[in-house]
Parts: C-alpha cells; sequence; structure tokens
C-alpha cells in the first residue's frame, strides 16, 4: 500500500517518536514535536504508538489512498474532507482505496498528526523514520515530503475505524499558555529580580518558532550577576564555556529573548541555560502558533515528576476508552 501526495502542505514529514541514543554524537533526538498527538493517532487506527505518520504544521496536505485503509487525524484543530465530506479529527476513519483526504484552514494548534492503519514504511535511519533534515535523516530521502511522493505503508487493521479519543482527554495550550520550568545549572548567573521577572512577565511566541526551538519575546531582558570571563567562553554575560544542552533547555542568547530548544535541536553550545521546560508540557510547545501569549511557571522536581505521572496516567485512559 502507498500514499500519494497531491499537494504536500506545509513542512509536512515523516515522523515517529525519534531515535534515542545518538544525543552524544550531535544527533537530535527528533520525532514528533507533540509526540502525545502521535501516539493518539496511531492508537486510533491499531498501530503500535511509536509507527510513523505524517507531521503537517500549519497547513495540511492531500493525500490520495492507493488501497483501503483506517486513517486518524490528531492535534491541531484543522478541518478536513475525504473526497470532500467532513471527517472528524482525533476519530478514526475508513477510507477507500482511490478516495482522497484534504484540509481547509487551520483553527487552533499547530501541528497535525495523521496516521495510516499499518503505519508509514519508509527507510528507517538509526532505527527511526523520522525526518531530520540537516542531517538527511529519515523521511523520504532525507527531507520533508514532496508534491508527487508516493510514501509506503504497512498492512493494518481495518476495524478499528470509528474510535475516538473523548475530548476530556485531548491535551491543547491554553490561552495564555503556561509551560512549567524547572530551573537549572546555570540559574546562579541571573540576578534575584531578573529570575522573578522571567516568570511575572507575559511573553509571546515569536515567528523564529520551528522543530530546531521556539523563541520567545516581550519580557524583560535578564540582568546577570557580575563575573570575571572565563577562559574559553565569550564576553557576553550570557555566554558559558561550551555545555551539553539538555532536550527542552532554555538559553537565553545576550539575555534579552528566551529559546526553548526541541525536538531537532543541537546537543551542545556556548549560551548559558536558565533551566529547561518538564517534558510533560513539551509537546505543548508544539502547538503553539506565532505571537501566543505564554508565561513560565517555576517547579521543582517533585512537581515535574507529578506532571510526568499525569501524563503518562491520561495516555493510559486513552489506551483503555480505546481497547
Amino acid at each position: 500500500m502507498a500514499l500519494k501526495i497531491n499537494k504536500p502542505g506545509l513542512s509536512t514529514s515523516v515522523q515517529d517518536l525519534g531515535r534515542p541514543g545518538y544525543f552524544h554524537l550531535g544527533i537530535p533526538l527528533g520525532g514528533a514535536m507533540d509526540r502525545f498527538a502521535m501516539r493518539a493517532a496511531n492508537m486510533l487506527v491499531g498501530n503500535l504508538e511509536d509507527a510513523a505518520g505524517l507531521e503537517a504544521v500549519f497547513m495540511g496536505p492531500e493525500i490520495e489512498f492507493s488501497e483501503d485503509c483506517v486513517v486518524a487525524v490528531t492535534g491541531a484543530d484543522m478541518p478536513m474532507m475525504l473526497d470532500g465530506d467532513p471527517v472528524e479529527g482525533w476519530t478514526s476513519f475508513f477510507a477507500k482505496a482511490g478516495q482522497t483526504l484534504s484540509f481547509g484552514f487551520l483553527k487552533a494548534g499547530a501541528r497535525i498528526y495523521i496516521a495510516i492503519s499499518g503505519g508509514i514504511a519508509t527507510k528507517a535511519d538509526l532505527g527511526s523514520r523520522s525526518t531530520y533534515p540537516i542531517g538527511a535523516l529519515g523521511g523520504v530521502e532525507g527531507r520533508p515530503i514532496a508534491e508527487g511522493d508516493v510514501i509506503p505503508t504497512g498492512k493494518g487493521d481495518l476495524s478499528t475505524a470509528g474510535r475516538s479519543v473523548s475530548k476530556a482527554l485531548r491535551r491543547a495550550p491554553g490561552n495564555p499558555a503556561e509551560l512549567r520550568v524547572l530551573p537549572g545549572l546555570y540559574w546562579n548567573r541571573l540576578t534575584d529580580a531578573a529570575g522573578e521577572g522571567f516568570f511575572e512577565d507575559t511573553w509571546t511566541v515569536a515567528p523564529e518558532a520551528d522543530r530546531m526551538g521556539y523563541r520567545f519575546k516581550g519580557g524583560r531582558p535578564l540582568e546577570f550577576v557580575h563575573r570575571e570571563q572565563p577562559f574559553g567562553a565569550g564576553s557576553d554575560p550570557s555566554n558559558i564555556v561550551d555545555g551539553c544542552y539538555s532536550y527542552g533547555s532554555i538559553q537565553v542568547p545576550g539575555g534579552t529573548e528566551p529559546i526553548v530548544l526541541h525536538r531537532d535541536a543541537v546537543s551542545g553550545g556556548g549560551y548559558f541555560t536558565l533551566g529547561a521546560i518538564i517534558s510533560a508540557d513539551m509537546d505543548l510547545i508544539g502547538q503553539l502558533q506565532p505571537n501566543t501569549p505564554v508565561r513560565f511557571v517555576k517547579v521543582d522536581m517533585a512537581e515535574a515528576l507529578s506532571a510526568r505521572s499525569e501524563r503518562r496516567e491520561t495516555l493510559e485512559k486513552i489506551r483503555r476508552e480505546l481497547s
């Protein structure tokens, strides 16, 4: 079976849950920006949760199916039609051979996830089909999909059509979105007033927001504790001797605009990081549009672990709901 891409949409790519284990070599985890939505889409069509699907940003693709299959679309609120007839998001539906799936204008969120029964069956690189264009890994020849591509898929269960994830279990950012932050190794580089201001201010998502990182603007510039320039570090107070970046790290070049490092980000560099977005909230960032207001909320390790447990429990509720 295969999918024919009549229109590619915007930045549409093959993604799964990523390729862990290579960060020390400079190869990021990658994978779906909204892992929760990707998992849910796969569950709806009866795939393993780490199966590959399509991730599209702001504008959906037009897909023609070569064989009968079951399809589910989760994530952002983007109207869709099967041969012109509306179909619901977060709900699996049957698509016949020759039918075409298309999308309308985005209403809320930023990214949709399209799962096909049997999953995308493109070649895996380093154990993952996720597209990483900088390294030419995964996807279709290491790139996002293009018009005319024919994407292979596996054989799946056709009995899973008609299943739905209840609205109470669907995750979406609020307005303003709240992103919980665990302060980190270099927090002491900030003055007390700057640290308080970072959490007091309302920031907005800047236009420079992609799979490598999300930039935020609008808050007060950060002030740094005076120091002597370390050997090997740059002269700007935000510079450090090169260090490792964790997934979700928040770097602030020049102390002006925070950047949250996301799925395809580099693994290290010479800017200090004030902390990291907790893992439970990283999916929400993938659904933020430019100019969305955001508040950063300070939490401790116990709160971060509790949030991770709550997210796992929500996924388990979906599994039980669809079983």
